[in-house]
C-alpha cells in the first residue's frame, strides 16, 4: 500500500493559523479625536466648577472588594451578576477574595470614607471623574465602560448640602455649554411615597419596589400604563406581560392625585409641594419630606437658582436601593436623533441624592451623604445627538509637502506654528497634494499651508481655509466657477503664516481671494 504523506515530516504543507476578527466587545466603544477630546473638555469644564465650590479631587483605584460594592452583586459563589468581578490571587493555595470593577465613583468614596473617617475634614467634600464598568445591557448612549464626574459631601445632614449639589449640578450643565431651557434638574424625595405606603399598610418590600419601578415609567406610559402596573400588571405591544404591585384601591387614587402635578410646568416648587401636600395622608415620612424639599427650596431661591433650572417632580425615584432622602435627575431637553436621523429620546445625563446608609454599611454608623454625578459620555452622546458638538474641537492645521529637498521649510513652518500655540503637523505620508487635502479634510484640519516653489521663490505663503471652502462649495454647483473662485484661499508674506492661521481658528473665515 502506498501512502501520500510525505516521507520526511518537516515537508508537510504549514497549517495557517486562524486570523481572530477584528472586533469590540458590545457596550466597549472605541473614541478618537473630536469625540475623545470634546469628552476631555466636559470633565475639565465640570471638574473646575467643583473646585470653584471648594471640593477637593479623590482618585480611587478601579477595583474594589465585591462585598464593599453591595448594590449589584447577587447571593451567588461568583459575584457577577451587574459587575466584572475577578478573584484576587487566584491559583494559589488559599482562595483570594473577590472584587470587582467599580459600577460608580460613590461605592468607593463611602468605602474611602469609613477607611480615613478620623483624619477627614467633616463635612468631607470630594470630586472624582474617571472610567466606570457596569455588565449589563448596552443601548443608545448606554455603554458597559463610560465616564462618570461626580461631586459628593460625606457629613452634613442639612437640606442647604442638598440644594449646594443641586445648584452646582446646574452650574456644571451651563459649563458643558447647555444654556437655559436646554437642560432641567427634576428634585423629589424618597420618603414622600415611604409616607404614602405607611398611611395605606403596603409593608412588603417586594410590593414596594414593584410600586416604585411602576411610577418611575410615569414619563413614558402615563397614568394609564403606570396604573395597570400599580395593580394586577401590563402586557406591553411586544406581549411581554409584566406582573403588577396589586397595591389597594386607596392607596392607588393617593398615587394617582399625588402624581397629578408631575409635567405641570407653570407650578413654582413652591406651587408643587402645595399640591403635594394637599393630597394628605402623607404619613410622618412625608411631612418630613415636605419639610426638606421645602428648606432646599429656599436654600435654592437663596443662591438664585431658576424655577426652569430646577423644578420639585414627584415621579422622580431613582436608585431604589440607594438613596435616603432626596433625589435628582438631570434631564436633556434638546432634541436628539440618532446615526440615521430619527428622533432619539436621551432623557437623564446625570442625577444624584441623598444616601445616609452607605456609610454605615462599613462602620455601623449612620453617616449622612448626598451627591451629584455627570454621566460625561453619555452626556458627550446627548450632545452629539443634538447637533451640539464643540466646534472648537479642532483637527491640526496641515503643511503640504511637495519635494524632500524643501523639508526644512516645512518643518520651520511647523515649529512656528507650534510654538505660536497652533497644533499643527507636516504631512509625513507619500502622497501627491490631492491625496494630502483629502487627508487634511479628514483630519478637520481648519486649514491648510501650502509652500510650493512659487511661494518659496516669492517668501510668501499660501493658507487655504478648509470651513471657507466648505461653505462655499456647499452654494457653488457648477465646478468650473468653484475653481475659479479658489474659494477660501490667499496668498500671504511668509511672515504673516502664524497671524493669519490665527485670525481663521479664532476669527470669522477669510474671505476667497
Amino acid at each position: 500500500m502506498t501512502s501520500n504523506a510525505p516521507e520526511n515530516p518537516s515537508e508537510a504543507p504549514a497549517v495557517e493559523a486562524a486570523r481572530p476578527e477584528a472586533r469590540s466587545p458590545r457596550g466597549f466603544g472605541d473614541r478618537r479625536g473630536r469625540d475623545l477630546i470634546a469628552e476631555r473638555r466636559l470633565v475639565a469644564r465640570v471638574s473646575e466648577v467643583y473646585e470653584r465650590w471648594g471640593f477637593e479631587p479623590l482618585e480611587t483605584g478601579a477595583f474594589e472588594y465585591a462585598d464593599a460594592l453591595g448594590k449589584f452583586l447577587p447571593d451567588a459563589d461568583r459575584p457577577n451578576e451587574g459587575v466584572f468581578a475577578l478573584q484576587d490571587d487566584a491559583g494559589s493555595d488559599d482562595p483570594g477574595e473577590w472584587m470587582a470593577l467599580r459600577y460608580d465613583l460613590t461605592a468607593p468614596l463611602a468605602r474611602f470614607a469609613a477607611q480615613n473617617w478620623e483624619t477627614l475634614p467633616k463635612p468631607f467634600r470630594r470630586y472624582a471623574y474617571g472610567p466606570v464598568w457596569r455588565n449589563e445591557k448596552p443601548g443608545p448612549g448606554r455603554f458597559r465602560e463610560f465616564w462618570q464626574c461626580d461631586a459628593d459631601t460625606v457629613g452634613s445632614d442639612r437640606p442647604e448640602a442638598d440644594a449646594e449639589i443641586i445648584a452646582m449640578g446646574c452650574e456644571g450643565l451651563k459649563a458643558a455649554g447647555l444654556s437655559d431651557g436646554q437642560a432641567v434638574i427634576r428634585v423629589s424625595n424618597r420618603k414622600l411615597f415611604d409616607g404614602l405606603f405607611e398611611a395605606g399598610e403596603v409593608t412588603d418590600p417586594v410590593q414596594k419596589l414593584t410600586a416604585l419601578r411602576a411610577i418611575d415609567k410615569f414619563d413614558r406610559l402615563g397614568w394609564e400604563g403606570v396604573s395597570a402596573l400599580l395593580g394586577e400588571g401590563r402586557l406591553d405591544d411586544s406581549g411581554d406581560y409584566t406582573k403588577g404591585a396589586k397595591l389597594p384601591t386607596g392607596v392607588t387614587s393617593a398615587i394617582k392625585a399625588f402624581l397629578a402635578s408631575a409635567g405641570d410646568e407653570t407650578l413654582t416648587r413652591a406651587d408643587t409641594l402645595n399640591a403635594v401636600a394637599a393630597v394628605g395622608g402623607l404619613g410622618h415620612a412625608g411631612e418630613a419630606a415636605l419639610s426638606e424639599l421645602a428648606a432646599i427650596d429656599a436654600a435654592l431661591n437663596a443662591m438664585k437658582v431658576g424655577q426652569a433650572s430646577v423644578r420639585f417632580d414627584p415621579t422622580i425615584v431613582r436608585g431604589l436601593e440607594y438613596y435616603t432622602g432626596s433625589v435628582f435627575e438631570a434631564e436633556l431637553l434638546l432634541d436628539t436623533k440618532d446615526d440615521k436621523g430619527r428622533p432619539l429620546r436621551f432623557g437623564s445625563i446625570g442625577g444624584g441624592g441623598r444616601y445616609d446608609d452607605l456609610v454605615a454599611r462599613f462602620t455601623g454608623q449612620s453617616t449622612p451623604a448626598t451627591g451629584f454625578s455627570f454621566g460625561v459620555s453619555r452626556l458627550a452622546s446627548a450632545l452629539k445627538a443634538a447637533g451640539r458638538e464643540d466646534a472648537s474641537v479642532r483637527g491640526p492645521v496641515v503643511v503640504i509637502v511637495f519635494s524632500q529637498d524643501d523639508m526644512q521649510h516645512y518643518l520651520d513652518a511647523v515649529s512656528e506654528l507650534r510654538n505660536g500655540g497652533v497644533a499643527a503637523e507636516v504631512y509625513l505620508g507619500r502622497a501627491g497634494m490631492k491625496a494630502q487635502m483629502k487627508y487634511a479634510d479628514r483630519r478637520g484640519a481648519p486649514a491648510v499651508v501650502i509652500l510650493g516653489g512659487d511661494e518659496l521663490a516669492a517668501g510668501t505663503a499660501t493658507v487655504k481655509d478648509l470651513d471657507a471652502g466648505r461653505a462655499l462649495a456647499a452654494g457653488v454647483s457648477d465646478n468650473e466657477a468653484w475653481k475659479a473662485a479658489r474659494p477660501g484661499q490667499v496668498n500671504v508674506p511668509r511672515g504673516t503664516l502664524l497671524q493669519t492661521i490665527r485670525s481663521i481658528i479664532d476669527g470669522p473665515s477669510i474671505n476667497a481671494a
